[in-house]
């Protein structure tokens, strides 16, 4: 029976806030899937909130609910300094039981270790594919005994590439391991082609047979598969659905995939008397309410009427209907 990080299950459940610290890193991972708006840019980021000041992080934390926040880059790592200081906000705001999980390529030393000791609760690695057939010798192993010995939850976290199972010989150092199935993205669309690989479908993100590569290795327990699909439809969607819960308006309706549905109105009259404070809200240049208000009762509202379905707490527009 397969077993779950803590970690996992949060993200599951959409409970796992993203601290994106920088996206500077000393890596050139052929395979890296993070956008051009990130990539070696020294930004951080809550979710897709810019952070422009600390505050900006527990205000994410909190319109979502979070149990649990996963620091990742660019390689975190190289901003020390920002992962405690973020990591000490989160822990001191939310208390113990807001379970950090660091995700790093590096293997770290003792000293960094101590750094991170009481702000982070699982160490996540990611050692490069050119390591693997090597995995025992390497300073990846060194790195999980001592993290273990000192307390941290210890993962291996790689994409599915070939060679998944020589990292079976390093699965008794570990709590868990985790298989992301081989994303495709802008940013490396031109070394998977070099690498002779392709697009699954026009619909998904994955690569093709990637998971036949897992195959030996997921048959232990800690192996955890990661699918594309199930990051991209199930974690975000069940984020959205928090937020949503959180920050949506008294005549928003929140649907399925955690966005929300609302009307937009450019009047040319005043507002009917009969609608109620809290079933709308004024702007200089429109009225919004209650999508079905507009579409079931049009004549009442003369003028410029649409539906609009979007992220949530203002986020990106998904579809505009005009009524």
């Amino acid at each position: 029976m397969q077993v779950l990080s803590k970690a996992c299950r949060q993200c599951s459940e959409g409970a796992k806030m993203v601290l994106f610290v920088t996206g500077v890193c000393n890596k050139k991972c052929w395979y890296c899937p993070i956008s051009d708006e990130r990539k070696g840019n020294d930004r951080a980021y809550a979710n897709d909130r810019v952070i422009i000041r600390p505050e900006d992080i527990i205000d994410e934390a909190k319109i979502m609910s979070a149990l649990g926040t996963g620091v990742t880059g660019g390689e975190a790592l190289l901003k020390m300094d920002r992962v405690m200081s973020f990591c000490r906000l989160l822990k001191r705001e939310f208390g113990e039981e807001h379970h950090i999980h660091l995700y790093t390529g590096t293997a770290p030393d003792e000293e960094c270790l101590k750094n991170l000791q009481g702000l982070v609760d699982e160490i996540r690695m990611h050692p490069p594919q050119e390591v693997w057939k090597e995995i025992l010798s390497t300073e990846y192993i060194i790195s999980a005994k001592k993290a273990k010995e000192m307390g941290f939850e210890v993962t291996i976290e790689v994409p599915s590439l070939p060679g998944l199972e020589y990292l079976i010989p390093a699965l008794p150092y570990l709590d868990y391991m985790n298989i992301n199935e081989l994303e495709w993205s802008e940013t490396n669309a031109e070394e998977m082609r070099k690498q002779g690989y392709s697009l699954e479908d026009d619909y998904h993100n994955a690569v093709p047979g990637a998971k036949a590569w897992a195959e030996e290795i997921l048959k232990d327990p800690k192996v955890h598969w990661c699918s594309s699909t199930f990051k991209d439809s199930v974690q975000l969607r069940e984020r959205l659905k928090r937020i949503a819960n959180n920050t949506s308006r008294p005549f928003e309706e929140i649907t399925d995939d955690g966005t929300v549905v609302y009307g937009v109105w450019y009047p040319e009259c005043s507002v009917p008397k009969d609608l109620e404070d809290d079933h709308y809200e004024k702007f200089d240049d429109r009225i919004e309410t209650a999508w079905w208000i507009l579409a079931d009762f049009p004549d009442d509202f003369p003028g410029r009427k649409e539906i609009i379905e979007r992220y949530p707490n203002n986020g990106m527009v998904v579809e505009v209907t005009p009524i």
